[in-house]
C-alpha cells in the first residue's frame, strides 16, 4: 500500500528535527518548574495517586501533533502512472527465404532451413511495431503471405515454410523481386528486405542486378545474408528409393560478390552466417539497425493524502485541550 507513497513537498521533513528538541526542551523547562519545599514529615499527607504521573501525555500528545502537522505540509499523495504508445516512424519488412535442397545441409543444426526459421521467428516476436511479410524463393517465388501486424499470422505462414513447395534452384533475382513487388505501394517511413540464400543465383528470368535497381527505385533497402559454412558441408546429393534424400559432402559455393553489390547499391549490409550462432547474432545486429521510432505518453494522476494528517493532528490538539481543562486541570 505504500509504495505508491510520494511526497510533493519531502523538504519539509527537516522539520521534524524540532521534536527531539522540543522534547529537550520540555524536560528543561519542567526542572525549572518545579518547586521545592523541605518539610519534616511528610505524614498526614493524602495519596494523591498516579494520574499526577501522566501529566506528560499532554506533552506527548501535542508532539504527535506537531509530527502529523509536519506530514501533512510535505503533501503525501498516491501517484497513477497510465502510458501510451504511438508508433511515429514504423517499418515495413519482406524476409526472403531460400527454400532450394541445399537449405537441408546439416552444417547448422538440424539443418539451414530450420536453424533459419527459428532465429527468423525470434526476430519476428522482436518487431511487435512493425509490419513483416514472407517471400519464400528457390527455382521460382511467391509470397508466403503479404505485409501485416498479425505476428500469429507470419509466425505461422513460417512454420509452414518446407522444402518441395517450389521448384528446386536458387533464383535470387526473382526472390529479391517478388519482395519489392509486396513492399513498393507500402507508406512506411522504412522498408527493408532481408534476404537469405545458401548458393548462386541459377535459376529464374529475372536478373539479381534488375531487381535490385527495383528496390533503388522504390527506396527499399536490402539486407543480404549468406548462410553457410566455409568448405564443404553435408549436404542432398541425390534421391533414396523411397524418395527421401541420400546426403554426401559438397563445396559450399555462395555467390558473395552478388550479395555484397545489392546490399551495397540498396543501402543495405551483407552478412555472413556460417553457424547458428552466427545467424543469430546476425538477426539481432539487424533488429538493432533497424529501430522503429515510438512515442510514448505518461499520464500522471495524483491524489491528495494531507487531509487525513490534518485531521489527526486536529484530533490529537483536541484531546491534549480537553485532557487539560478537564482530568489534569488540577494538576496544571
Amino acid at each position: 500500500m505504500l509504495d505508491n507513497i510520494s511526497f510533493a513537498n519531502p523538504e519539509f521533513f527537516w522539520l521534524l528535527l524540532l521534536l527531539p528538541l522540543a522534547v529537550l526542551w520540555y524536560f528543561y523547562k519542567r526542572k525549572e518548574q518545579v518547586a521545592s519545599l523541605k518539610i519534616p514529615t511528610i505524614k498526614g499527607f493524602a495519596n494523591t495517586g498516579f494520574l499526577p504521573k501522566l501529566k506528560p501525555l499532554l506533552f506527548v500528545l501535542r508532539l504527535l501533533a506537531l509530527a502529523a502537522i509536519i506530514v501533512a505540509i510535505a503533501r503525501p499523495q498516491t501517484e497513477d502512472i497510465s502510458t501510451k504508445t504511438k508508433t511515429t516512424k514504423g517499418i515495413d519488412i519482406v524476409m526472403a527465404i531460400d527454400v532450394s535442397s541445399s537449405m537441408l545441409a546439416r552444417d547448422l543444426k538440424p539443418n539451414r532451413l530450420a536453424a533459419l526459421k527459428e532465429v527468423a521467428a525470434e526476430f519476428i516476436k522482436e518487431r511487435p511495431n512493425d509490419r513483416i511479410g514472407l517471400v519464400a524463393y528457390a527455382g521460382e517465388a511467391y509470397t508466403k503471405t503479404p505485409i501485416t501486424s498479425d505476428k500469429a499470422i507470419v509466425l505461422r505462414a513460417l512454420r509452414d515454410i518446407t522444402y518441395g513447395q517450389l521448384n528446386d534452384g536458387t533464383a535470387i533475382g526473382m526472390g529479391l523481386a517478388t519482395s519489392v513487388n509486396r513492399l513498393k505501394e507500402s507508406k512506411a517511413s522504412s522498408k527493408i528486405i532481408i534476404l537469405l540464400t545458401d548458393g548462386v543465383n541459377n535459376s529464374g528470368f529475372i536478373e539479381p542486378q534488375t531487381a535490385a535497381d527495383l528496390a533503388i527505385e522504390y527506396g527499399i533497402k536490402t539486407y543480404t545474408i549468406g548462410l553457410g559454412t566455409n568448405g564443404n558441408a553435408l549436404s542432398p546429393v541425390a534421391y533414396n528409393s523411397d524418395g527421401s534424400f541420400r546426403y554426401g559432402m559438397r563445396q559450399v559455393e555462395i555467390d558473395e560478390d552478388l550479395l555484397k553489390d545489392i546490399a551495397k547499391s540498396t543501402g543495405g549490409k551483407f552478412f555472413r552466417a556460417t553457424d547458428n550462432e552466427k545467424l543469430e547474432a546476425i538477426y539481432d545486429e539487424i533488429n538493432k539497425l533497424e529501430k522503429t521510432e515510438i512515442e510514448e505518453f505518461k499520464y500522471y494522476k495524483y491524489e491528495e493524502k494531507f487531509r487525513s494528517w490534518v485531521l489527526l493532528a486536529g484530533a490529537l490538539l483536541l484531546l491534549e485541550w480537553l485532557l487539560r481543562n478537564t482530568i489534569f486541570r488540577s494538576f496544571i
